[in-house]
């Protein structure tokens, strides 16, 4: 039923920016790439290829390009689909996806760092470290060193991943902002250490998913100074999952007015989590709670519309810090609240791919045990 669900959403999706290069494609590449992976099966393949290859230009002069990417924007979020093209390079041997990827690494080679060493979130965001900017850049950059054989990016990127850790953390809470501004100039920004106010979700969720593929791709030796914050995150996280198996909009306020359970972030923790469990970072924990993990996830995030298709219900839009159109987001817990909830994004239902592809078994769930969908806002 769920890898059915996935193939109809693969095969109806459109593209998030009307084909431009993006990293909301990016999570259904992602999804799409590990369960290939997992299951071997070609339609997760050809899904990625069918929805790649008309992103990826060869003008007559020889020189690849991707569609509506600017380099010089300068922004971190373009990164994360290079990770498809990290794979389709290894499957398929075509040099096309290794010479896009590196359109990617050379923005890397110049995009600006705070003070302190680590990527601008964009380069309309100066001095600010976001959480899910880790996520855009880290495994990419990782994964394209070890395939251009370039350890000075792989020790760079450990090396931001390390300092963004220290200059978010937030040690009243024991959790992460969602972002940091170095310079301290941001009116969403606290006082003393330059952290957004509260604790969004799914910021959380990329950072999570973030560190747990960061390991699996450098391996124990060389990922053991994240280790320990690795851990206690996850221990953290555990925590804060409530009685369904999912986690708050706003994570750790349960008391919060409007605050609800948010699928994405919750599909993103439970994906790190199942991943962190095979890499050893979250001790004591059991191939029975892996599993119900899993089950939780399927069955608090997916619903029955009115027509009976199966759907990703309670997923947040779209979430920030500053001007945005004509709205200013303070980073408040109930700005956090506000914001608009969906059914079947993409930011959504890849997450949710990835954690069913990293379960070792597919959740057995039939149409029963889904609930109707209860409408499409919190």
């Amino acid at each position: 039923m769920l890898t059915a669900f996935f193939d109809v959403y693969a095969t109806r999706y459109q593209p998030y920016k009307r084909g431009h290069w993006c990293y909301e494609d990016g999570c259904l590449y992602r999804g799409l790439e590990l369960l290939h992976l997992a299951t071997g099966e070609e339609r997760w393949l050809d899904h990625l290829l069918r929805l790649i290859t008309p992103q990826i230009r060869r003008g007559s002069d020889g020189t690849v390009s991707l569609a509506g990417y600017d380099p010089s924007e300068y922004n971190i979020d373009n990164i994360l689909s290079g990770r498809a093209l990290l794979y389709l390079a290894k499957v398929t041997g075509d040099p096309l996806y290794l010479e896009a990827a590196a359109l990617l690494a050379s923005q890397l080679r110049t995009h600006p760092r705070t003070r302190s060493g680590v990527y601008w979130h964009k380069l309309r965001y100066p001095w600010q470290i976001w959480l899910d900017g880790l996520y855009m850049a880290a495994p990419f950059q990782v994964g394209y060193g070890m395939t251009t054989n370039s350890p000075g990016l792989i020790e760079d990127s450990l090396s931001q991943l390390s300092t963004a850790l220290s200059q978010s953390f937030v040690p009243a809470t024991g959790l992460y902002a969602h972002a940091t501004d170095e310079a301290g100039m941001q009116p969403w920004a606290l006082a003393g250490g330059g952290h957004s106010r509260a604790h969004w979700a799914r910021a959380l969720g990329w950072l999570a998913m973030c560190l747990v593929d960061v390991a699996a791709l450098v391996g124990p030796e060389r990922f053991a100074p994240l280790q320990d914050a690795t851990i206690r995150l996850m221990r953290k996280l555990m925590d804060l999952r409530q009685p369904s198996g999912l986690w708050l909009q706003v994570i750790d306020q349960p008391q919060l007015s409007g605050n609800f359970e948010e699928t994405s972030a919750s599909a993103m923790l439970v994906y790190a989590l199942l991943q962190a469990n095979k890499l050893d970072l979250c001790p004591g924990f059991g191939e029975a709670e892996a599993n119900r993990l899993l089950r939780d996830l399927c069955l608090g995030s997916l619903a029955r519309g009115a027509d009976g298709t199966l759907q990703m219900a309670r997923i947040c839009e779209v979430a920030g810090l500053g001007r945005y159109q004509d709205r200013y987001r303070d980073g408040s817990a109930e700005y956090y609240v506000s914001e608009r909830v969906v059914a079947d994004d993409i930011k959504g239902v890849g997450p949710l791919m990835m954690a069913v592809a990293c379960g070792k078994s597919i959740p057995q769930i039939v149409e029963r045990d889904i609930a109707p969908m209860q409408g499409e806002t919190a």
